[in-house]
């Protein structure tokens, strides 16, 4: 509690002050309504939200899984040799350049309507970071430490393995971290155009002019997001606070 109250002060604060600007007319209610409409709105709709954001971290936790074990694996194959990364890591960068929202169209005419296009976008969004970051950490494994293992006769496996993965690990646990917000927007974006879940809410409270919906919709989706982040921060506190500094201070 004492570590989150520094960020609830601010919170706070903008709530107040945002509740008092649109009540005072100085904000138009249809442009951003009160923060006590959109409380009205949890509470009201709740079954509604409630049953969204349900479909939505489902989407969004398959898609974060699939990036997560798919993005280590390929991160791990892109390490193994520089012609293997000059020949296909451009091919990664050159995926993730391009806007979900663009082919999202295509991901129903492959996949249909349905949870798989809203995973699909998910994963899509959500790899390239756990790529970059594992294969970053990877490589910067300490050469002295390499140097050590090759004196001492270790086989390439025993290498990855037992020092240079391990090594990748804060790296790694950072691009799960960026993963998992991205996991999110990507679940959002699939169901735009083909789920059932937050994203669908906002686009139909979006036609009603329901901007208080719209705010509740992606308050839960935030929340979502912080969810996973602190289940990563849970993960990197239980697997690096005995030997590495960034979780011992």
């Amino acid at each position: 509690m004492r570590k989150a109250l520094p960020a609830f002060i601010p919170f706070v604060i903008v709530v107040v002050a945002l509740e008092s600007l649109v009540r005072a007319g100085w904000i138009k209610a249809f442009l951003v309504p009160p923060p006590s409409a959109v409380f009205e709105t949890l509470i009201h709709d709740w079954r509604e939200l409630f049953g969204a954001l349900a479909k939505t971290s489902v989407g969004a936790l398959a898609g974060f899984a699939l990036s997560a074990v798919g993005g280590i694996a390929i991160g791990v194959f892109l390490s193994s040799s520089s012609a293997i990364r000059q020949a296909f890591y451009p091919y990664a960068v050159f995926f993730q350049t391009v806007p979900i929202i663009a082919i999202a169209p295509l991901l129903v005419i492959w996949f249909g309507y349905g949870m798989r296009t809203v995973v699909a976008s998910a994963f899509i969004v959500s790899i390239f970071p756990v790529i970059a970051n594992t294969l970053t950490g990877i490589l910067s494994t300490d050469p002295a430490l390499r140097d050590l293992f090759i004196l001492y006769g270790a086989s390439p496996s025993a290498t990855l393995w037992r020092l240079r993965f391990p090594a990748a690990l804060p790296q790694i646990l950072t691009g799960l971290r960026i993963a998992g917000g991205l996991a999110v927007i990507g679940a959002i974006v699939g169901e735009f155009i083909g789920g059932q879940g937050l994203g669908s809410v906002v686009d139909v409270a979006r036609t009603q002019q329901r901007t208080d919906k719209v705010f509740a919709a992606v308050l839960l989706a935030s929340l979502l997001g912080l969810a996973l982040f602190g289940f990563i921060n849970l993960l990197s506190r239980v697997a690096l606070r005995r030997w590495h500094v960034s979780e011992q201070n």
